[in-house]
Order: structure tokens, then sequence, then C-alpha cells
């Protein structure tokens, strides 16, 4: 088998990103930009990837889609939302990260993270700087919010992240982001990064993968 044989292997059974598994419809405008980055602050805790989806899908259900929104929200109110997300360990301590990273969303980028890019002069290592300035987001948080967006942001490809490329190892993919961004299909550089962070933490994924392309 190829390379790229083990690549669709992998997509057809993993192939999706975070943002959609959360119900995000990632685009270049503010909402969804917005809606990313909660989702980044929320999978930057010890928890599962499943909790941390499924609670940024409930708080976009709920109604908090935009900085403002959730910048308006009673700080109880986000922690009942996480709380239906399931979202409990960390729910208080989020709820108030939440707000934080909300104001500053307002405050410095107008609501609009399209302006974060700008000010990063669509330089990555610069966004990722950026990114990490708000309430609770460190490197890991920057790493989920810059895997996650360069299908809509293409000046951050190719961003395979160390568990991404964790994840290429352990289906014998090269660990050179270079060259797994040639591998991905065209497009879909973001499903593909997702799916390799998804191998490296699913033993069960990891060998289903390797199973069919041996």
């Amino acid at each position: 088998m190829s390379q790229r044989d083990v690549v669709h292997a992998l997509l057809d059974r993993a192939g999706s990103t975070y943002a959609a598994e959360a119900g995000i419809k990632l685009d270049d405008k503010p909402a969804p930009l917005f809606q990313l980055l909660m989702m980044s602050e929320l999978l930057s805790a010890r928890i599962s990837a499943d909790i941390a989806t499924a609670a940024t899908a409930e708080l976009v259900h709920s109604g908090y889609r935009t900085a403002r929104e959730v910048a308006d929200a009673q700080w109880q109110e986000l922690v009942d939302a996480l709380g239906r997300g399931h979202y409990r360990r960390y729910d208080e301590r989020t709820a108030s990260q939440l707000g934080e990273i909300a104001a500053t969303v307002l405050e410095k980028y107008g609501g609009d993270l399209r302006k974060l890019a700008d000010e990063a002069d669509h330089d990555p290592d610069r966004a990722a700087e950026l990114i990490q300035q708000f309430k609770g987001i460190g490197p890991t948080g920057g790493d989920i919010f810059l895997r996650e967006v360069q299908n809509v942001w293409p000046w951050v490809r190719p961003h395979f992240d160390r568990r991404a490329v964790h994840g290429a190892q352990r289906i014998d993919l090269p660990a050179d982001p270079g060259k797994l961004a040639r591998l991905a299909p065209d497009h879909e550089a973001a499903e593909f990064a997702a799916a390799l962070v998804r191998v490296a933490v699913d033993d069960d994924l990891a060998a289903e993968v390797r199973s069919a392309t041996h």
C-alpha cells in the first residue's frame, strides 16, 4: 500500500475536523472563528475531546455564537450550558475564562478574529503567539485553533503539530509537516490533521488503519 492509500484509509474512518464534530460551520467570518476559539479553549483542558466538542455544540446551540453574546451572558448561564454538555469538571473555571476571552476579542479585535490574522501579518508563528494571549489558551490551544482553521486561513498551512506528527508516525506516514501537507487531499488539510490527532490517542483506530493498508 502507498502512503496515499494510508491517508485515504484514515480519512474514511476519521476524516472530520473537531469543529465539524462540534457543529461549527467554519468559515472566514467572525462568528464561526470565535466558536472555534471557544472550542480550542475547551479542548485545551484534560478532558475528552468528545465532551469538549459536545460542550462547544451546546454553547452554540444555547445562543453563545459570538464574542458579544458570550460577554453579555451571565456567568451562571455559561456554567449551566457547559453542564448540559457534560463539561462539569472544569465548568466554573471555564465559564470565567470564556467570559474573559470574549471580552478580549471585543476589546482588541472588535469581535472579529480576522483582525488577529491581520495583526499577525498572516504569519503563523505570530498568530500562535496572539492566540495564546487569550485567557486559558496555551500552546496546545493555539495548535488546535491553527490546525482547525487552516482550510479557511490558507496562509496557516501546513499546520501539523506535535500530536498530529505523532499520529502520522503510528501509521507509518512521514514525521515532516511539509511531506504530510503534500499527502493531504485538496482542501482537506484540517481534516487530515484532525484524523492524525485521533490516531495519536486511539490505539484501536491506529490498528484499524494499519490493518486496512497491509
